[in-house]
């Protein structure tokens, strides 16, 4: 029995160095493991296959961290975020590029309402702006035409219209007046005189008799009406704004109190569907800007029914 319990204090010490030299077995290989940069593992889970040795000679600061580089059975896109559908531009106007609009002025848009009329879309003369008028005139093509109705002369507006009509005579592009010109009264058939007639509504100048040229004109409504008679200018302005109303009027020739020939771009645009504050309206600027330069003071005027 003393054997025995030899034996048994002689296994004692023996145990106690094995498990102090697996403890230090552990720490080194847990040593070796942060040193090397494996990943440590999970308690109990079994040990990963160790990383194969560098075959190149790779600078140390070049090496990819643990899973950085990406698995070899691992599809290149599989990680990637799916792309954005690419943004496609918006599709071009089937009518293309808006050459006039509303609002626009010059040749090319008296040439627009030129032509327009020659083909029954345009009812007066052309007065080379682009109002309301012009707006329902292009309608009024392009519903004919199939086209879409914007009001705006857009390239294959025009180049249908070009191919429908012919170019515009001189006379077709700056005729005297909308309507024919009334016969002068007798009272404008001497001297230098601005011939108005209310019942053609067209103004004519005129010099001994001879017309050397007309416009159409507007007048004020019945609450405001253009006086009639005998008058002389009295004062020109050529950037008048009236002090009443708070609105231009350029080429303005006062000849009765404050009331004036003188340009209107709402009758530009709007028409005969407004009137003045009792002053003639003329809508053709360039015609206008003509006879400013040309009436002098002390001119006469003639308004008649």
């Amino acid at each position: 029995m003393t054997r025995t319990r030899r034996t048994g204090r002689a296994h004692a010490p023996r145990g106690g160095k094995g498990a102090a030299a697996a403890t230090a077995a552990v720490a080194v290989l847990a040593l070796t493991a942060v040193t090397t940069g494996c990943e440590p593992q999970a308690a109990g889970s079994t040990p990963s296959a160790p990383a194969p040795a560098p075959t190149s000679a790779r600078p140390t600061e070049d090496d990819a961290k643990p899973g950085a580089d990406k698995p070899a059975t691992t599809p290149p896109s599989a990680s990637a975020e799916p792309s954005a559908p690419p943004t496609s531009a918006p599709p071009p106007d089937p009518q293309g590029k808006v050459l006039m609009a509303s609002g626009a002025q010059g040749k090319q848009v008296r040439e627009l309402q030129a032509r327009l009329r020659q083909i029954g879309h345009f009812d007066r003369s052309p007065t080379g702006y682009y109002g309301t008028v012009t707006v329902a005139s292009v309608q009024s093509f392009q519903g004919k035409r199939g086209l879409a109705r914007t009001g705006k002369a857009d390239t294959l507006t025009w180049q249908k219209l070009l191919g429908m009509t012919h170019e515009p005579t001189a006379a077709e592009l700056n005729p005297p007046t909308t309507r024919p010109v009334a016969k002068p009264d007798k009272r404008c058939m001497t001297g230098r005189v601005i011939c108005i007639s209310k019942n053609s509504r067209s103004l004519s100048w005129m010099i001994d008799g001879k017309v050397l040229s007309s416009m159409d004109v507007r007048f004020g409504s019945q609450y405001t009406p253009t006086r009639e008679g005998t008058f002389s200018v009295y004062w020109k302005s050529r950037h008048h704004v009236s002090t009443l109303y708070d609105s231009p009027m350029p080429y303005a020739m006062f000849f009765s109190g404050g009331q004036a020939v003188h340009y209107s771009s709402d009758f530009a645009a709007r028409g005969y569907n407004g009137a003045s504050h009792g002053c003639v309206n003329v809508r053709d600027e360039g015609k206008i800007a003509s006879l400013f330069a040309q009436v002098h003071k002390g001119d006469k005027v003639v308004v008649y029914g």
